[in-house]
């Protein structure tokens, strides 16, 4: 094993540490490699998908953010031909929730998720799909 050495916000890491106590962790760092490979397992299967995919994006952000908003707006404006619809939630008076119906290639799906996830303000960004084949 590799030792590494990290920075992380004080709130998350004590959610992280509820989180892991609820579900009966020993170890911070078995708990955090578990995470890592959840990251991992999600970014590959995303990457393997192929075809026509119906999905959403969900998004949740921190409108006090300088420009979150107006980036948000502009990725969907960039990939127009693959939203659907949108709908927006306030969920607190900072955090807001935009989930996006979004339909297309799924190489088009892809780099519109991954641009979202790269915005200042963004905090989760999770992509969910089903192909478009009928049974």
């Amino acid at each position: 094993m590799i030792r590494i050495s990290m920075s992380l916000p004080t709130k998350l890491l004590k959610e992280f540490d509820v989180v892991l106590h609820d579900r009966g962790y020993q170890s911070r760092s078995k708990g955090i490699r578990d995470a890592l490979k959840d990251y991992i397992l999600r970014y590959q299967w995303m990457n393997e998908m192929e075809g026509e995919k119906v999905g959403t994006i969900s998004v949740i952000y921190n409108r006090n953010v300088t420009g979150v908003m107006e980036n948000l707006t502009d990725a969907q404006h960039e990939y127009r031909q693959n939203i659907n619809a949108v709908m927006h939630i306030h969920m607190t008076e900072k955090k807001c929730l935009e989930v996006i119906v979004v339909k297309g290639d799924v190489n088009n799906l892809r780099k519109l998720t991954e641009k979202i996830m790269r915005l200042n303000g963004v905090e989760h960004v999770k992509f969910t799909s089903t192909g478009t084949k009928e049974n």
